[in-house]
């Protein structure tokens, strides 16, 4: 029987299901395993189900039983893709099943950032509510403005979908490709990536983390964006020169941001970014509700057998190693 070990505790569905398939063990560490006690537990292993883990050569090479690696997640840049491929490791993720409590989130951004939810909770709780103009408390509508989504993946659909016929606004998106398909269900303007920051009341980063995508969104994009726009990431930390955005947000070339990630996280308290009032910022919890995180578990849980099991076209390979499925 196939050996697999869970670098994180698993919800009882998807424990059940992977006992009935394959020899299970789980760490039970309030903290992720060390390297070294990963390589301990995992070293007979044939399956790793994880999420964060960094999958690199200095692991692979610890780990010779190993054919797959489930990460419970849609992004994996902690995948050395490169190195999976030298070791003939099939990557899987769990795209599809997030989506829509991803897209959740977002508009939850989106929306406290433009009526400053958090600052105003703040006042009432101080008892500040009293002594100020009407006007000190105004924030910005969403409904009938213009959205702008880079990255139109299945989150940047759901998203779009809630903006285009939830709230009656305009949506313009930048993708590595156009989709004409999602363009005339929705109603969306393609469009380029200065385009979109010039034009965008609501910028919203939806992109995976690549060599391509890192930095993204640096000073000279924020300097294209209105000052009256609101930033949102919720994709990855890095897309992302904080120090820009904390001198947009404080110069007023923004109007403020919402953010579910950092590029370090946890993030210090000693970021800058957490001093600004305008900033909503939440714990990188895209995908927290338990019904969510359970249907992920249990996607990463039959990513891992359908491999194990030579049945690795049923699983959700991750594209850059898909071809390793043709091999198995």
């Amino acid at each position: 029987m196939h050996r697999v070990f869970s670098t994180r505790r698993l919800p009882e569905a998807a424990v059940a299901y992977l006992k009935n398939h394959v020899e299970l063990d789980i760490w039970d560490g309030a903290k992720r395993p060390t390297f070294e006690q990963l390589v301990e537990r995992a070293q007979t292993a044939d399956g790793l189900i994880t999420s964060g883990i960094s999958i690199d050569d200095a692991l692979l090479a610890k780990l010779p039983n190993l054919k797959c690696v489930s990460t419970s997640s849609v992004g994996y840049d902690h995948f050395d893709t490169a190195a999976m491929r030298r070791y003939g490791v099939i990557g899987t993720h769990t795209p599809g099943v997030l989506d829509e409590t991803v897209a959740d989130l977002t508009f939850t951004l989106m929306l406290a950032a433009a009526r400053r939810v958090v600052e105003m909770d703040a006042i009432v709780r101080q008892g500040k509510w009293h002594g100020k103009p009407e006007s000190f408390y105004f924030g910005v509508d969403v409904h009938h403005r213009t959205l702008g989504i880079i990255g139109m993946g299945r989150i940047g659909e759901a998203v779009a979908r809630r903006a285009a016929l939830g709230f009656g606004m305009d949506v313009l998106y930048h993708n590595r490709t156009r989709k004409p398909e999602v363009e005339q269900r929705l109603g969306l303007e393609y469009t380029t990536f200065e385009d979109l920051l010039r034009r965008a009341d609501f910028v919203v980063l939806l992109t995976p983390l690549t060599e391509e995508t890192r930095g993204l969104m640096n000073q000279a994009a924020f300097d294209l964006m209105k000052s009256s726009a609101i930033f949102v990431n919720v994709s990855r930390g890095l897309t992302v020169d904080e120090d820009a955005l904390y001198n947009a947000l404080k110069n007023g070339s923004i109007r403020a941001a919402g953010l579910d990630v950092f590029r370090e996280e946890p993030t210090p308290v000693s970021n800058p970014l957490l001093q600004l009032d305008n900033v909503v910022v939440l714990p990188h919890i895209g995908s927290a509700t338990q019904t969510t995180r359970d249907d992920m578990a249990m996607l990463a849980a039959k990513n891992v057998v359908a491999v194990l099991e030579g049945r690795a076209s049923d699983a959700k390979v991750i594209s850059e190693l898909r071809d390793l499925v043709k091999e198995c």
